[in-house]
């Protein structure tokens, strides 16, 4: 029987995409997923950040019309996450919401160290990691180090860039 660590893929990514990166991370961020998908991996959980984490949700969401096995699992720091955010980013926030199939908070409230604990739980739960890593510092740079100690399969969608 297959453990479902095997069949888990977290994303972790920087807040801000370059406008002119966007369409081709997009693109390699869909390619790496259905590679994945192809091989058996059905769960993917996204951390509920703005920028990269909302762009692979998304995918998920996408690519559940072609591959409905598919599923989406938010891991949020808090359940107050987006209270501060713009209303726009908050709608997306609420539409990715209220598609995913499951949805885990870490804490009720923000503390300091919540998002780490996200990061870590991401991590923790799966065998493959996707980022958007083009930077050697900060949160994305963290998760990353953490999942390849952990040992899992990084996918690093900066790299496929040029």
């Amino acid at each position: 029987m297959v453990d479902v660590k095997e069949r888990t893929c977290c994303f972790t990514g920087h807040r801000e995409i370059p406008e002119e990166s966007l369409m081709k991370i997009k693109q390699r961020l869909e390619e790496q997923v259905v590679r994945l998908i192809q091989q058996g991996v059905i769960y993917y959980g996204a951390g509920g950040a703005l920028g990269f984490d909302t762009l692979a949700a998304q995918t998920i969401l996408a690519l559940k019309n072609a591959y409905p096995q598919v599923k989406l699992i938010l891991v949020l720091p808090c359940q107050n996450q987006s209270e501060r955010w713009n209303r726009a980013d908050r709608a997306i926030c609420e539409g990715i919401l209220v598609q995913a199939d499951k949805v885990v908070y870490i804490s009720e409230h923000y503390y300091k160290g919540c998002m780490h604990k996200r990061n870590r739980h991401l991590v923790d739960c799966s065998d493959y990691c996707i980022c958007y890593l083009n930077r050697l510092s900060g949160g994305t740079y963290y998760t990353v180090h953490y999942a390849r100690e952990k040992g899992l399969k990084i996918i690093n969608c900066a790299e496929q860039l040029g």
